[in-house]
């Protein structure tokens, strides 16, 4: 029976259509039966001190999918002892080699389970037991891991649905914040104001500027840049405009002012007489010139002027410069009152004149408008003739 049992032929299996096919192997079947044929030492050997042989199930038949286990009864089938075993071999596979000696019911056929390495001590059975045991191990592994991926899967379930609900509650904030606290911030907030329009040039003409008489003077001039054509008829007359550096005060404002002043059919140009181009660069016929008292003064004093008692403006005549007194300018004078727009018309239109040859007037008539030419910033009365304000050498 050792003999047997230690190496049985492989018996081929049947097939429908006539041919012999072997049975797929299962991985890991040879090792499980090598396990379950090796001699078992202790109690359960036979009498004779050999092993007894392993009792193995039988195949249910010759259909593919059984494996090893239906392999190795048609090996013990077709080996070639004597006895039942040698009627077994010359029948081939028609008696499986899994039944027991004692003609006994054949048992049902058990999964092949991983081989168990092990040498089977007393606790084991000669033959299933090992089987069964190698079968509840596989079982317990496959039970583990099977647990193993729930977990895993269970735990990445639960992130997701986590950082879900946190997005959705990120999302959410934002509308809770506008919703529940815009009132209390709506109350606590000023309300904003609309821009404000840009100041026009009529306004900023207007309006008075901050300047100090006795400022310092730093005697050096600077050229407004850019030009503006002449835009009338007659006579061209070239001008620059200079403004002493370090004046709190527009230069840009104060050329414009000159060049519409000037070109205004109420000025020096009336009738189409003359008309008045500014030039920054080049040769110019005269140079009209924002500066500080103290400057005005020096300037003035080139052509034996002394505009110290009232601080004036002048025209230097002996100079190519028209001097306009930035004081006056940002605060005009008391026979003008909130004037300002008028007077600087009035003061750029006089001085000038000056420079085109005309000389001071007096008041001719009562409560007409004063000449353009008489000395307004100090007075507007002369040999008890009071006049109006007036600006402009030809007014209507």
């Amino acid at each position: 029976m050792g003999k047997h049992s230690a190496r049985a032929p492989q018996a081929p299996q049947a097939t429908s259509g006539g041919r012999t096919e072997e049975a797929p192997e299962v991985p890991g079947a040879r090792e499980a039966v090598r396990t379950a044929e090796r001699p078992l030492g202790g109690e359960d050997d036979g009498p004779s001190g050999r092993p007894e042989p392993v009792v193995r199930s039988a195949p249910r038949g010759p259909a593919i999918g059984w494996g090893v286990i239906g392999r190795q009864g048609g090996r013990s089938g077709t080996s070639g002892s004597s006895g039942a075993s040698g009627s077994a071999g010359a029948s081939g596979a028609s008696r499986p080699a899994g039944r027991s000696r004692t003609g006994g019911a054949r048992p049902k056929a058990a999964r092949v389970p991983e081989p168990r390495r092990g040498s089977g001590g007393r606790g084991d059975a000669p033959g299933g037991g090992a089987h069964r045991a190698a079968g509840g191990r596989g079982r317990a592994v496959t039970g583990v891991a099977a647990a193993v991926v729930t977990a895993v899967l269970a735990v990445f379930v639960a992130g997701q649905v986590e950082d879900g609900t946190e997005s959705r509650a990120q999302a959410q904030t934002p509308d809770a914040r506008n919703g529940a606290g815009a009132a209390s911030r709506s109350d606590s907030r000023p309300t904003p104001r609309p821009p404000a329009a840009p100041v026009t040039y009529e306004q900023k003409m207007a309006k008075k500027y901050p300047l100090d008489q006795r400022m310092p003077a730093s005697g050096e001039f600077m050229t407004v840049g850019g030009h503006d054509k002449a835009p009338g008829k007659g006579e061209v007359l070239r001008y620059r405009v200079d403004v002493e550096k370090g004046l709190p005060l527009d230069g840009g404002l104060f050329a414009t002012a000159v060049h519409r002043t000037l070109n205004d059919d109420r000025s020096w140009g009336h009738g189409g007489t003359r008309t008045f181009e500014r030039v920054s660069s080049g040769r110019a016929d005269f140079v009209v010139t924002l500066a500080s008292p103290a400057t005005t003064a020096k300037w003035c004093a080139k052509s034996d002027l002394d505009i110290t008692v009232d601080n004036v403006s002048c025209d230097s005549a002996a100079t190519d410069r028209v001097m306009i007194n930035a004081y006056r300018w940002a605060q005009g004078a008391e026979t003008y009152g909130d004037r300002m727009y008028e007077y600087r018309q009035m003061l750029i239109n006089h001085e000038v004149g000056h420079r085109l040859g005309h000389n001071h007037e007096s008041c001719g008539k009562a409560g007409a408008p004063a000449p353009v030419m008489m000395q307004q910033t100090k007075f507007l009365t002369t040999d008890g003739v009071t006049c109006k304000p007036n600006a402009w050498p030809f007014p209507k």
